[in-house]
């Protein structure tokens, strides 16, 4: 789904196998997760989904698999992932984009993800993110 990224002195390679594949993916989810259920900062975002997680976890770390270079799991489970529709029942504005935003940069840097990776991955992230607004503010 991404358009491969380029490391400089390195071969051209997706997001998935700049991070470390489906473990590391996995690693950053649950961070990700685990960083908007206790993070105060990240109340407004945690308010949008439901109290078990078990289910958001997974769906984003299927979604992350294939969408950085990886197998298509969601895709072969549910079928194109139809973000911004699936997302339009949920008021999001730019408080819950930059709050997603702060959950999942501050995951890559709690599991270690090297800088150039990760200010490359948030690029592309925040451009989803913002994708998913659907309302002011």
């Amino acid at each position: 789904m991404l358009d491969k990224p380029q490391e400089p002195g390195s071969s051209r390679s997706t997001f998935f196998e700049l991070l470390g594949g489906v473990e590391r993916i996995r690693e950053l989810v649950e961070k990700f997760y685990d960083v908007m259920d206790t993070d105060p900062k990240a109340a407004g975002i945690r308010a949008l989904h439901p109290a078990e997680l078990t289910e958001a976890r997974e769906k984003l770390f299927m979604f992350l698999t294939g969408w950085t270079g990886g197998p298509q799991l969601y895709i072969e489970r549910y079928g194109h992932p139809f973000l911004r529709k699936r997302h339009m029942p949920f008021a999001i504005g730019e408080s819950e984009r930059d709050q997603w935003m702060y959950c999942m940069v501050r995951a890559m840097h709690e599991i270690g993800i090297e800088e150039p990776v990760l200010t490359k991955l948030a690029e592309q992230l925040w451009g989803v993110a913002d994708f998913m607004r659907n309302r002011q503010g």
